[in-house]
Parts: C-alpha cells; structure tokens; sequence
C-alpha cells in the first residue's frame, strides 16, 4: 500500500511538472513525420485548439485542470499503448474517448449498463461487470476494437473514437482533441505530436496538403466562374475548393455549405494559409452559407468568386461583411 502511495505521488508530481513547462518558440515549418511505426498526422489538427468562438481554455489550462485520478487514467492510456507498440494517434484517440464518455474516471455507473473509462455494456459483449471495473481491460479492450476500424489512423481522432463508441452523438469526441494531443506530447514524450513543427498556441503554420491545395488553386487563376464548375476548364467557389484539395489527397463535399463540416474548425483571426473561409448571407447560420475561398496568409485569399470574374487572388479583411467568424481546416 505504501508503495503504491509513493508511485502515486511520483506519477502526480512528474505529470504536474511536464504540464508547467512553457511551450515552445514558433517555428515556421511544413508538417513533420508523426511518432511512431510510421503513422502520419492528417494535417496540423491536434493544436487548433476550441473549435467555437469564446472557449478561452487552452489545450495546455485544460490538461492542468486533470485531477489526481485523470492523471492516472492518462498515463495508464499511454503506458499500455507503449506497451502494445500502437502509435501516439491511436493513446490520443483513446484519451480523447475516456474524456468524452466518463470525464477520464473509472466509473461504476453510466446509460443503461454502461460502465468504466469508456463506457462499456457487459450486455453489449464488451467483457463482465468486473472486467468493465478493471482500467487496464478497459484500455486493451478499447485498443483491439480501433485496430479493427478499417483506417483509424488516416483520419480525424474523434472520427475513430466514434468508430469504437459508436456515439448518438458522434461530433462530441473532437472538443478533447487539443488536450489530448498535448497529453500525449507532454506526458507521452512525443515530439511534435500535431505534426505542425514547433508552435505557441494556436499559431499554426501551414501544413504539406495545404501547401499542395494552395498550389493547384494558384494554378487555376484566370479560369472562368461557372456555377456548378468543378473543372478542369472552368470552376464556381466550392468546386475550385474541391479540386484543389482533391490534389492534395483530401475529399472535400461538393458545396460550400457542406465543406464548413469537412475539417476541424478555429476562430477565423487564426486561419492559416490552406484554411477555407466561409461568407454566409447570416454569419451565426452555416445553413446560409453561399461562398468559400482559400486563406493564402498575409491578408490573402484564392477563390472563385462569380460570373464574370475569372479565378483570382484579392485582399480580405477579417471584419468583411458576411465572413463567417469560423474557418475550416480540411481533413483534419
């Protein structure tokens, strides 16, 4: 017993000491290789931070408000991960779930028959009421139904933690996606887990598919607007959007409304070149949302704007009428 105090006590102090770090200076790179059996980060997702305007609480305040218990769950997440040889994405995918279904506590309670870390049912075959007790089942547990998902590392984290839960409400597993990723760089001593080079906050540079789709729409000026164009010859905004990302490996939704949904989102004042930004005839309303262009950076922007205009490059202004206070970064 006294032992496992002192472990207890030496696990909180080393977790509280790496989350007290200072971040890093900002370095300016293009998306580095991910930790780890060679699984790469989709794009510079995990450090984007709150996805609505006015969550003023950092990946890093959040992970510091993580009790003694939380803590413990976070490291035993990891520790088995390591253990089982599994990638930093897949310890970040299983925090992010723990967070969503129990608040990363052991619970005896939950829907219907639902229990432990991850909310698990004995009716639903996921192992007996003592075993849905046990956090390092749980964990192993969650970890054997992912690597089952056909490409749970190819896409967003929450998507894959959906894919274990199987949630009614499966959006709900991005909000954890920053503190997650910055548990798994601090506490997971992995460098450089967004996969963006070095960064303060939510300066973001720009990643290798963003590149690559700012690239090709760059290449398409003084092509004709025509509504319902996605190419090669000519292109309405959304069309323009979806080739380009198209070039850079990433499938975008054929129109502007449904795009705002196809990447993870920040405040528009954060965007980063690749991001899409969005102009709605109500900006609080997505569903009114009838135009899209490129953040190129710099108070630039690449898009298809109407007929008569032909593909181009223009200034914006990020206090411009109907501009929707949310960008999209796509494919992540």
């Amino acid at each position: 017993m006294r032992l496992g105090l002192l472990i207890g006590v030496v696990v909180a102090a080393l977790f509280g000491a790496v989350l007290t770090a200072g971040v890093v200076v900002k370095v300016v790179t293009d998306q580095q290789a991910a930790q780890a059996q060679a699984v790469q980060n989709t794009g510079c997702d995990a450090a984007i931070g709150p996805t609505s305007p006015g969550q003023a609480q950092t990946a890093q305040g959040q992970a510091s408000n993580l009790d003694g218990q939380q803590q413990q769950i976070v490291q035993q997440i990891i520790a088995v991960g390591k253990q089982r040889g599994l990638s930093p994405r897949a310890w970040q995918i299983a925090i992010q779930a723990g967070m969503t279904e129990s608040g990363l506590r052991n619970l005896g309670y939950g829907d219907r028959d639902s229990l432990g870390v991850f909310q698990m049912r004995p009716s639903m075959g996921w192992g007996s009421v003592a075993q849905l007790q046990d956090v390092g089942y749980e964990i192993n547990k969650f970890y054997d139904v992912l690597l089952a998902v056909p490409g749970w590392d190819q896409q967003r984290p929450g998507t894959s933690a959906q894919d274990v839960e199987r949630s009614a409400f499966p959006d709900r597993y991005h909000r954890w996606e920053p503190m997650a990723a910055y548990l798994v760089q601090h506490v997971g001593q992995v460098a450089d887990m967004v996969g963006c080079g070095q960064s303060v906050g939510l300066a973001l540079p720009a990643n290798q598919a963003a590149a690559r789709a700012i690239a090709f729409a760059l290449g398409e000026q003084g092509k004709p607007y025509v509504w319902g164009a996605t190419g090669p010859n000519a292109y309405d905004c959304s069309g323009l959007m979806l080739r380009a990302y198209e070039a850079a490996g990433i499938t975008l939704d054929r129109v502007s409304q449904d795009q705002y949904h196809d990447g993870a989102m920040l405040p528009v004042r954060d965007a980063q070149p690749g991001d899409l930004l969005f102009w709605a005839y109500d900006p609080s309303n997505p569903n009114t949302i009838h135009h899209v262009a490129m953040y190129l950076g710099n108070g630039k922007i690449v898009e298809a704007q109407q007929t008569g205009v032909p593909v181009h490059v223009r200034s914006v202004s990020f206090d411009e009428n109907e501009l929707v206070p949310q960008a999209v970064r796509p494919g992540v």
